[in-house]
């Protein structure tokens, strides 16, 4: 292949439109040798008609095999000396040389024109394709109104804003950084981050994202990340190494091409001699195998898989699912499972309050702020929505004396003189407590797909708090056009109770329920399914779900938007809270698959007709090139379309 046409390209330039593509196309040097080269073989056959001396034309059909091999023989003669390798380059290379040998300078120059051209043509559109992904850098503005604290506000460049500034989002702006809203309240299109172009309301402690396009609020904005850290930056630098990464069919279209080509180039050698040997013209099965070589030349073969899976993937960043390599992409067409997580995947995520019984003389505010009090100082979910549902109620919350939170789903601390313990119903039960009396209350709630925890004190229950976590909106849909797409088996895992976990899957329409389970529980699930599928998707939320993700044939991380773990851990990320944004994934995987077998038939097809009819004398040498040529353009415009 030739050299990478976007050295010649003005840094971050990205032409884009019709107008734009024949100036971008002629600022690359190769594609202006390539029409040199087109220019002299014109020039070379309309030198006779003129009155011309023959040796003209020859000169000019020389000159322009000279100027069209300039860049591919340059680049067959680096792979043969530095790394001993024959490729594509190197016959192409010396089916023209024989060609000049033999005096056939018109089919040389044919050959070394049609062939740089095409191969110029292949390099602007693979460029322009990841180019593209580099362009939404671009969405940042270059300057920022930075405000002191003071509220003076300077203009600076967006490299100099540094963690905890604070910068002014103007209506109509783009947001510099990602950081977190202290100020005003508007409206954002984050369709640039998560693909998603309905606009998201942003208030004083929203996160916002680089690059996303403010509505007509303004905003203050204090910045956790940097112009090279951000969500924005992170997604080009995530995508370019996904498009460089080579799935299994690359690997093994590498492995085989450095075999084929040697064979070629061997076989168009037995060729010249035999034939030579037995009929007496050798200049003749020169020629022919000269042909041979070309007509066999992989090219199209080659390029089949390569140019399908940088456009998908670059296609998919900007929908929002960053498929970080070819052997994902791979994996999303061939899936045949999908497993689930429960909290913040299947549902939003934010569970809240739903009912308080108390079982002893407390009241409900007097059983909520006791529990609050007890979980003030955790981190988990549930504490959260136990703690926020005081704060609604304008509960006094005082502080616990004291605070531990014991492995297993509990809590110990002292409120007020009074030892409590506040947890699941089987960690209180492990822990001597007698759950009798609250029982039945326990099941009901469980069963209408509550999570329960109970508040207990040295002499039993005090209560049972009920916190649900409700469905996502889209969830059901998509578990159904899961199965639409002939997804063999789909179940949810969770580390909640069975009861819970039933309700919710049965909102959902999932049949196989893992309930109960800690992270590496899910991960022999996993590793289970893959037994049996041996094409397995596990979809979590990329931070808590890190061993069932690794163990499953491609791990899907949803809502990865600003987390850098999330970012890191999934084989593919879905930016958005959105679980439509998988089955996106998976259609994009199969519609890969589809291109790619499309692009290798008609490659095998094009090598089966070519090499015979050269070997036969059939097809002259420029006719070979031609339709070689013609057949790799062909695979790079099916391949091109999965950017659409």
């Amino acid at each position: 292949m030739t050299a990478d046409l976007a050295d010649d390209l003005a840094p971050g330039e990205v032409p884009s439109g019709a107008d734009a593509l024949l100036p971008a196309l002629w600022r690359s040097r190769e594609v202006r040798w390539s029409a040199t080269s087109g220019l002299l073989i014109a020039a070379g056959y309309l030198a006779g008609p003129v009155g011309a001396p023959g040796s003209v034309s020859t000169v000019l059909f020389i000159v322009a095999a000279l100027v069209g091999a300039r860049f591919f023989a340059a680049e067959a003669i680096e792979e043969l000396v530095t790394e001993r390798e024959i490729g594509i380059e190197l016959l192409m290379t010396v089916a023209a040389v024989v060609a000049g040998v033999l005096g056939a300078w018109s089919e040389a120059a044919a050959l070394a024109f049609l062939y740089s051209i095409s191969e110029s043509l292949e390099e602007f559109t693979e460029d322009r394709t990841r180019d593209a992904i580099a362009k939404l850098l671009d969405l940042a503005p270059r300057r920022v109104t930075v405000v002191d604290a003071d509220g003076n506000e300077r203009d600076v460049d967006v490299d100099e804003v540094a963690l905890g500034d604070r910068f002014l989002v103007r209506p109509g702006q783009n947001v510099a950084t990602d950081g977190v809203v202290v100020e005003g309240t508007s409206a954002l299109d984050e369709a640039a981050v998560t693909g998603e172009s309905i606009p998201v309301d942003k208030a004083v402690g929203d996160k916002v994202f680089a690059g996303t396009a403010n509505g007509h609020g303004a905003l203050v904005v204090e910045a956790t990340a940097t112009s090279a850290t951000n969500t924005l930056a992170r997604v080009v630098e995530l995508v370019t190494e996904a498009q460089e990464s080579k799935g299994q069919g690359q690997q093994f279209m590498e492995r085989f091409t450095a075999v084929y080509s040697p064979a070629v180039l061997a076989a168009g050698a037995l060729i010249l001699i035999a034939g030579g040997a037995l009929t007496g013209d050798w200049g003749d099965w020169a020629l022919r195998a000269a042909t041979v070589l070309v007509a066999a030349a992989p090219c199209a073969l080659v390029i089949s898989i390569p140019v399908t899976y940088v456009a998908a993937m670059g296609r998919s960043s900007r929908s929002g699912v960053l498929i970080k390599g070819g052997v994902y992409l791979e994996e999303l067409g061939r899936l045949r499972a999908v497993a689930l997580d429960k909290t913040g995947t299947l549902t939003r995520g934010r569970p809240e309050l739903t009912e308080l019984h108390p079982t002893s003389a407390l009241t409900d505010d007097e059983l909520l702020a006791l529990a609050a009090a007890a979980e003030r100082r955790s981190e988990h979910p549930i504490a959260r929505a136990i703690v926020a549902a005081a704060d609604q109620r304008d509960l006094t919350v005082p502080e616990p004396d004291s605070f531990a939170a014991a492995v297993g789903g509990g809590v110990h601390a002292n409120v007020g003189g009074i030892d409590v313990t506040i947890g699941s119903p089987s960690y209180l039960a492990g822990q001597g407590h007698d759950l009798s009396g609250v029982s039945d209350l326990i099941e009901r709630l469980e069963a209408a797909g509550n999570t329960t925890v109970v508040l207990a004190g040295p002499d039993g229950p005090l209560g049972v708090l009920a916190v649900a976590d409700t469905l996502r909106p889209q969830a059901t849909e998509a578990i159904a056009e899961l199965r639409r797409l002939g997804i063999e088996h789909i179940v949810m895992l969770t580390g909640d109770n069975p009861r819970t976990a039933a309700a919710i899957a049965a909102q959902a329409g999932i049949d196989d329920i893992g309930a109960g389970l800690s992270p590496e529980d899910k991960a022999a699930r996993i590793r289970d399914l893959v037994e049996r599928y041996d094409h397995v998707a596990m979809l979590g939320d990329g931070i808590n779900d890190a061993p069932p993700l690794a163990a499953a044939s491609v791990g899907v991380a949803m809502g990865t938007a600003g987390s850098d773990i999330a970012l890191e851990t999934a084989d593919v990320a879905l930016m958005a809270d959105d679980l439509a944004k998988l089955t996106t994934a998976i259609r994009t995987g199969r519609r890969t698959r589809r291109i790619v077998t499309q692009n290798l038939a008609l490659s095998l097809v094009i090598l089966a007709v070519l090499v015979p009819t050269a070997l036969f004398g059939i097809i002259a040498l420029p006719v070979a090139v031609l339709a070689h040529e013609l057949s790799e353009l062909a695979v790079i415009l099916n391949g091109t379309r999965m950017a659409r």
